[in-house]
């Protein structure tokens, strides 16, 4: 069984709202990392330096909890590699399919009351649920 710290939790989310917060104040963005991500790949002109320094951002802020905490994330139930790459196929899809992440559309979409965010989060919630049903009941992956 997992312990569950409230104040990490609630630092973290502080930290994201914050975060999404600043980005639409100071550049007009959605703080959605799949777009985020997207738009870095296809490379926009003039369009790359803030894109960086967000993903940046996300890195060296594991890194400083890391730093500071020495717990480095794990999982309980590590996946196969082949399982790994699919989800995050999986993942890119449907992030794809839902033109945004739970970040976007979860984080910065409701916060804006936008009822497309509020469909598209409750559709990964849902999945999300399913998906882990199965994994831990069906497939008994992570049981």
């Amino acid at each position: 069984m997992v312990t569950f710290h409230v104040l990490p939790a609630l630092a973290g989310g502080v930290l994201i709202g914050l975060s999404a917060v600043v980005l639409l104040a100071s550049l007009g963005r959605i703080a959605g990392v799949s777009s985020i991500v997207g738009g870095l790949l296809a490379r926009p002109h003039g369009d790359v330096a803030w894109r960086v320094v967000f993903l940046g951002g996300l890195v060296a802020g594991a890194g400083a909890v890391y730093l500071f905490s020495g717990a480095a994330p794990s999982s309980a139930h590590p996946l196969p590699a082949g399982g790994l790459i699919l989800a995050g196929l999986l993942v890119g899809f449907g992030t794809s399919l839902a033109r945004g992440c739970t970040s976007g559309h979860g984080v910065c979409g409701l916060g804006r009351l936008s009822g497309r965010s509020l469909a598209a989060t409750v559709t990964f919630l849902v999945f999300g649920i399913v998906t882990t049903f199965v994994a831990r009941h069906v497939l008994g992956v992570l049981s």
